[in-house]
């Protein structure tokens, strides 16, 4: 479905790298006016870059207010901490918490009224497949991309019937700038060198390997181009 043209206008959070700014090329080359959120100002081609903190509620309220009518929210913000629980700080808990499950909720929250109204709207929140299932040493990781996966079921419920949409996407890992810090930890902790580290990485996932970035910006377009997909929870894990 072709959304109407005062809907081509996206949001990507975290859009300025990783899965984010590959989420952002793809819309941009989709013929989408795109805005990419990020916490500095870097240079994307093709997109705006607005310099906002997902866990705001007033700077998140601020921004969708200066943008106006947004057709599509991509929720990708995110951060991550590995460290057995009892070394989980509580520093370390709130953060993760707060960029993975109340950023989404923020943003969403800010659109929806507008899609509503309009009856028409795609958000489409890149989870993990640690929403779906845990993993050790990633507590507070694993419970905030679950509570991903519970807002988007919750707000598709909500939303049945609007014409709005809300899915997720649960990716294995991803080869990222934070997936990166997660290999040099392995290292680190194991005294693995970094190719094993990412070897021993890949092995904890069901297909064996580490995904791309545009594997999951792919799927997001296709979330987003699916008038069906509200609910959709897509796992990224090679499996059926």
């Amino acid at each position: 479905m072709t959304p109407p043209d005062g809907d081509r206008r996206a949001v990507v959070t975290g859009g300025t790298r990783g899965i984010g700014a590959a989420v952002t090329r793809r819309l941009v080359e989709a013929g989408y006016e795109v805005f990419a959120m990020a916490r500095h100002s870097v240079d994307i081609d093709g997109a705006a870059v607005v310099v906002c903190d997902v866990t705001d509620t007033l700077a998140v309220s601020d921004v969708f207010s200066r943008l106006g009518t947004v057709g599509v929210l991509v929720n990708n913000a995110g951060a991550a901490v590995s460290n057995p629980i009892e070394r989980t700080t509580d520093d370390e808990w709130e953060t993760v918490m707060a960029v993975n499950a109340t950023g989404p909720f923020l943003c969403s929250r800010a659109v929806v009224p507008g899609m509503k109204e309009r009856g028409f709207g795609r958000i489409v929140t890149i989870a993990s497949s640690a929403g779906i299932a845990g993993a050790p040493y990633i507590s507070a990781y694993a419970a905030s991309k679950h509570a991903a996966v519970g807002l988007t079921r919750a707000l598709a419920a909500e939303l049945a019937g609007s014409g709005v949409t809300a899915a997720a996407v649960c990716p294995t890992y991803v080869k990222t700038e934070m997936t990166d810090e997660t290999i040099r930890n392995i290292a680190d902790r194991t005294g693995a060198g970094l190719e094993e580290a990412w070897r021993r990485l890949a092995d904890l996932t069901p297909h064996g390997r580490i995904l791309q970035p545009e594997e999951v910006a792919d799927v997001v377009l296709d979330l987003i181009g699916d008038p069906t997909a509200n609910g959709e929870i897509r796992v990224l894990d090679g499996g059926s």
